[in-house]
C-alpha cells in the first residue's frame, strides 16, 4: 500500500511533543502490562490525535501477509518487522518511523508486551480512541527478531518490490503493480488473493479512509501539503469527533471533513468527496461503489453505521491477525 492509499503520515502528532509515559513497568505478568499499557496508550493517542499514524502502522506490518505462503516468518503479517529497515525503507512506508518512536517509551516501559503486539493494540486503540468501535483484540503475538525476518521485496509472485497493500491508482503504464488495468480487481488481486479477504471485507477495511490524509509532499497525488493546507486540514479546523482543538499536523488532504472521527462519513459523504476539490477520491474509492459486488456492502454501510462498526470491527481483527504466530497457541484476551 503506498503511502497515499492509508495516509496520516510523517507528522501525525502534536504541534508539541507529548510526554512520554514514566519509566517504570506496571505489573509483573504479560496480561497485567498489556491492561496497563492499553490504558496508557489510548489517553496518550487521544491527546496527540495520532491515531492515523498507528492504524497506519499496524496496516502496513499485517499487509504483508501472503497466504500463498505457510512458513513463520516468511509469509508476513503482523509480527512487528515493520520496524526493521527493510520495512520501513520502503517509499510507501515513508513516515512510519516516526510511529514507532511514539511506541518507543511504552515498549520500555512494558518490556513484556512484544513489538507485535504494542503495533497492533496502538492500531485498535487509534480506532476506538476516534469514536469507532472496540475491537475484541487477542494477543500473544511471537514478533519479529531481526531485519532478516522481513519479507524479502521480490519473494511474491505479482507482488514483486511492492510494501503490500494496494495503490489508489494506475500508474503511467494504466496498471496497478499486480498487473490489474482495473481498480476493482487491484483490489481484489491484493486484498482476496494475496490477504484473504471478501469483498465485504474490502468495503469495510476501506472505511477506515475516514480517518486518513496524503500530502503532496509524500504521494504526489493531491494538491495540499505540509503548507498549503485544504480547506479541512487547517490548524483551526474541528475535525474530532468532541469537538475539540487539535489535528496534530495542519496539512495535505482527507478522505472526509471530520478526518479525526471514526465513523461511516467515508460512505455517506461519497459523492461529496467526488464532487469537492478539497477532499480524496480515488479510482479504487470509485470502484467500491461502481462494482456491483463491492456496492452491495457500500450501500449497507452508508444507510447504518452500527452494521459498519460490527463489520468493521470482525475485519480489522482479522487484519490485526493476519500471519501472526500466538503464543499461547489461543492468545491472550484482555
Amino acid at each position: 500500500m503506498h503511502e497515499y492509499y492509508f495516509d496520516n503520515f510523517l507528522k501525525a502528532g502534536p504541534a508539541k511533543k507529548a510526554a512520554a509515559p514514566a519509566p517504570a513497568a506496571g505489573g509483573s505478568g504479560l496480561k497485567e502490562q498489556l491492561v496497563a499499557c492499553q490504558k496508557e496508550l489510548k489517553e496518550f493517542i487521544d491527546k496527540t490525535n495520532c491515531n492515523p499514524i498507528m492504524v497506519r502502522l499496524a496496516w502496513h506490518d499485517s499487509g504483508t501477509f501472503d497466504q500463498r505462503i505457510k512458513d513463520f516468518p516468511q509469509r508476513g503479517g503482523a509480527n512487528g518487522a515493520i520496524r526493521f529497515d527493510p520495512e520501513m525503507n520502503f517509499g510507501a512506508n515513508a513516515g512510519l518511523a516516526k510511529a514507532k518512536k511514539y511506541l518507543d517509551p511504552f515498549k520500555a516501559k512494558y518490556p513484556l508486551i512484544g513489538w507485535a503486539d504494542l503495533i497492533q493494540m496502538g492500531s485498535a486503540l487509534g480506532v476506538e480512541a476516534a469514536g469507532g468501535p472496540k475491537i475484541a483484540m487477542k494477543y500473544g503475538r511471537v514478533s519479529a527478531e531481526s531485519p532478516s525476518d522481513c519479507v524479502g521485496s521480490t519473494s511474491r509472485e505479482g507482488f514483486a518490490g511492492n510494501a503490500g497493500l494496494p495503490d489508489p491508482m494506475a500508474g503511467g503504464d494504466g496498471k496497478f503493480p499486480c498487473g490489474a488495468t482495473a481498480p476493482a480487481a487491484h483490489l481484489r488481486n491484493v486484498f482476496t488473493k494475496k490477504m484473504g479477504f471478501t469483498d465485504a471485507e474490502i468495503v469495510a477495511l476501506s472505511g477506515a479512509h475516514t480517518i486518513g490524509r496524503a500530502f503532496k509532499d509524500r504521494s504526489g497525488t493531491c494538491p495540499f501539503g505540509y503548507t498549503n493546507p485544504s480547506k479541512y486540514t487547517k490548524p483551526e479546523c474541528k475535525a474530532r469527533k468532541d469537538g475539540k482543538d487539535g489535528v496534530g499536523m495542519a496539512g495535505g488532504a482527507a478522505w472526509t471533513k471530520n478526518w479525526l472521527t471514526f465513523d461511516n462519513s467515508y460512505y455517506t459523504q461519497a459523492k461529496a468527496a467526488a464532487a469537492d476539490a478539497d477532499l480524496l477520491w480515488y479510482p479504487t474509492d470509485a470502484a467500491l461503489h461502481e462494482d456491483a459486488a463491492f456496492k452491495t456492502t457500500f450501500d449497507k454501510f452508508a444507510a447504518d453505521q452500527d452494521v459498519f462498526f460490527a463489520a468493521y470491527a470482525q475485519a480489522h481483527k482479522k487484519l490485526s491477525e493476519l500471519g501472526s504466530k500466538f503464543e499461547p497457541a489461543a492468545g491472550i484476551t484482555l
